[in-house]
């Protein structure tokens, strides 16, 4: 049965055992596996009615999905048991143990989940905010937007194609790649490729950061004749022009490049309220909550507790990612409540499946040492496969709604 959440208008009283702020992927599979563990009174507070399955929206800028199958009401998966309040945190008291919410709500809690995700900083880049959704320019960080990209794709025949990568944390850092890939088979297959300049922005040293995985992807790269530029960002964009620049990060020189397509990822942080908060790491840049990278336990307060994407730690910001910290701060959370020390622990898992053509995927999944971790040890994790890309397409969106957002996964 689809929970039902609080009226916007209805008091907030009490002091609740467990507040979640945040009902994306991460702060609804902990509240779910609190919930069969036996905690009651557990208080999500998420202000959208729509929760997004992000994932699939790579292959919706591609061409290979529609944006209708990534989007399910909030309601449909909060936990039963659990109180949805729909109001926006708005800042955290942890010495007070309170939650400000909009409408002059305030919120008190036992014990805390911070899960609020990621922001996108869309004035982060001068002109983007301008650009971004008219014309030539789209994102798949959007769900407004990732079918206009499709829409560039399938319409282009001839020029320039840019995409680019912040040189900041974001979620799913793959994904900025993966749509340059797709869109270059799809010229391949229609014969035009040949026509069409493909620049790939990326600002750090190497197309990704375990050598293995990116040796393979500077081979897919060159197959598709795409120009790579690493150490490099989009630093502005002039939409009436179609141009945009790229700053050598390296050097500092900047250049003005044309574009007939452009693809761009704004860069991201912690939400405005959390970064100007208690709770912020102050080695953040972006704001994100300090945690204990191995219990997810903050450093500061031993009643907090971060997952997902707003979690400051030495990982990729992915679904794989909360699917592996959920079960470890849920069940920290329940040693501290009672009275215990946490004692699970988070290897930094990540995975990134890396999109590169559109039957075809890598699916590489590391820790906090860049080891490769592969679920499915027989099989070589560094080739192109039509089976993983199969397994993303159709067996992870089952696996995210009916068990990883259950707590049975």
């Amino acid at each position: 049965m689809a929970a039902t959440p609080s009226p916007a208008d209805a008091p907030v009283s009490g002091r609740h055992r467990v507040a979640v702020i945040g009902g994306g992927s991460a702060g609804i599979s902990v509240a779910a596996r609190l919930r069969r563990a036996g905690v009651s009174d557990i208080t999500l507070i998420e202000p959208s009615d729509t929760h997004w399955y992000q994932p699939l929206w790579t292959l919706v800028g591609g061409g290979q999905a529609a944006l209708s199958t990534t989007r399910r009401p909030e309601g449909s998966v909060v936990p039963d048991g659990v109180r949805w309040i729909r109001r926006r945190a708005l800042a955290v008291d942890p010495g007070a143990r309170t939650v400000s919410l909009s409408g002059g709500a305030e919120l008190a809690y036992e014990y805390l989940v911070m899960a609020p995700g990621i922001q996108l900083d869309w004035d982060g880049v001068p002109g983007l905010a301008e650009a971004v959704g008219h014309d030539r320019v789209s994102s798949n960080y959007a769900p407004e937007y990732a079918p206009r990209t499709w829409e560039l794709i399938r319409r282009m025949r001839s020029g320039t194609a840019v995409f680019t990568h912040p040189a900041s944390p974001l979620k799913c850092g793959g994904a900025p790649q993966k749509i340059a890939y797709l869109a270059a088979d799809h010229w391949r297959r229609q014969g035009i490729l040949g026509n069409i300049r493909i620049i790939l922005v990326v600002p750090d040293p190497a197309l990704f950061k375990v050598p293995a995985w990116s040796r393979v992807l500077d081979q897919v790269a060159a197959r598709y004749g795409i120009e790579v530029r690493l150490r490099s960002e989009m630093t502005a964009v002039d939409g009436d022009r179609r141009e945009i620049t790229l700053t050598d990060l390296a050097h500092g020189t900047k250049e003005t490049v044309g574009y007939d397509l452009l693809h761009a990822v704004p860069p991201q942080s912690a939400p405005d309220w959390v970064g100007a908060g208690p709770l912020a790491d102050p080695a953040s840049p972006q704001g994100f909550v300090a945690a204990d990278k191995h219990t997810l336990q903050s450093p500061f307060h031993d009643n907090v507790f971060a997952v997902g994407d707003v979690a400051n730690l030495p990982t990729s910001k992915t679904g794989a990612a909360v699917r592996k910290q959920a079960p470890v701060v849920a069940a920290n959370l329940l040693e501290v409540m009672g009275g215990r020390p946490p004692s699970h622990r988070y290897d930094g898992y990540t995975s990134c499946p890396l999109v590169t053509a559109r039957d075809r995927m890598l699916l590489a999944e590391f820790d906090y040492d860049l080891a490769p971790t592969p679920s499915f040890p027989l099989i070589d994790p560094f080739k192109e496969r039509r089976t993983m890309w199969a397994f993303k397409r159709y067996g992870l969106p089952p696996v995210y709604w009916h068990g990883m957002l259950t707590g049975r996964l």
